[in-house]
């Protein structure tokens, strides 16, 4: 049976050396602040922010919440964005996407202070993490599963990686972050001919897909080390991932549960990347 690795101890970890850095911050009389943007009440959105405040609140991070209005127009919305952007007590900005079908992303992205953008939403920031560069901020999920696989030593330059998925939101970003580490990828996606096969060849499979328990024992080589970023509602009501667990799980090495693997993750990197912003803000 592989080792069922969560994101608890890797969420602490992260939340302790946080602590450590706002406290010397407020030593020098800075407070990182983080001003999340939500249009309506979404479901989703809430429970992200429940869980992102209460993060934020634990390790120092102070936060303020913008709740604007379902049917917001989309000038009223970029100057709600316009003046975080220049608010100077606001160092990290997350907008919760996606927006109502009134308010055109491809406009809003260009709108965001890339210097606040800390969950990548403007192309600065896709930009700099395509080429490397650790002065940007890649999104928060995909880097959540990076830290996973550092906090458990595994290795990853040279490494055969597969990614199952190639939306902006998980898979693309994670494929470019694996690259970085000097992996070598494959990604998978709805048009791919055998997935399976994508999935069988690697030593390392990051599925996020959005398909409740899609991928098989099937897809899985022996002590592979598999992260599942999926999170789902089955038709019993019960929260399960893309990866079919309990099939799974005797095959790998290594795997995340769901609930308690990447998700738990996601809210520590949020708040590293406010006190990471707050840093650069000031020249730190």
């Amino acid at each position: 049976m592989g080792q069922i690795i969560k994101g608890k101890p890797v969420a602490d970890k992260i939340s302790e050396e946080l602590i450590k850095e706002i406290e010397m911050l407020k030593g020098k009389n800075l407070v990182p602040k983080l001003a999340i943007v939500r249009v309506g009440a979404r479901g989703d959105d809430l429970a992200y922010e429940k869980g992102a405040l209460g993060r934020c609140k634990k390790v120092g991070v102070e936060t303020e919440v913008h709740e604007l209005p379902e049917d917001i127009t989309q000038e009223d919305f970029i100057k709600e964005l316009e003046k975080l952007n220049a608010d100077k007590a606001v160092n990290g900005i997350l907008t919760f996407r996606p927006l109502p079908s009134q308010i055109d992303e491809s406009v809003i992205k260009y709108v965001i202070a890339p210097e606040k953008d800390i969950d990548c939403f403007s192309p600065v920031n896709v930009g700099k993490m395509t080429e490397g560069d650790k002065t940007g901020f890649p999104p928060c999920t995909p880097t959540a599963v990076l830290e996973i696989l550092k906090h458990y030593d595994v290795k990853l330059e040279g490494a055969d990686c597969a990614v199952i998925g190639a939306s902006m939101v998980v898979g693309k970003p994670t494929a470019l972050l694996l690259l970085n580490e000097n992996a070598t990828v494959s990604v998978a996606h709805i048009f791919t001919k055998d997935s399976a096969k994508v999935a069988r060849g690697a030593e390392v499979v990051v599925v996020g897909v959005g398909v409740p328990r899609l991928v098989k024992e099937s897809w899985i080589a022996d002590g592979a080390v598999v992260i599942d970023v999926g999170i789902n509602v089955d038709a019993e009501g019960n929260m399960c991932g893309d990866v079919d667990f309990d099939k799974v799980v005797d095959k790998t090495s290594m795997i995340t549960p769901v609930p308690g693997g990447v998700g738990s993750v996601t809210t520590s990197i949020l708040a590293k990347h406010v006190v990471k912003a707050c840093k650069l803000q000031n020249n730190l």
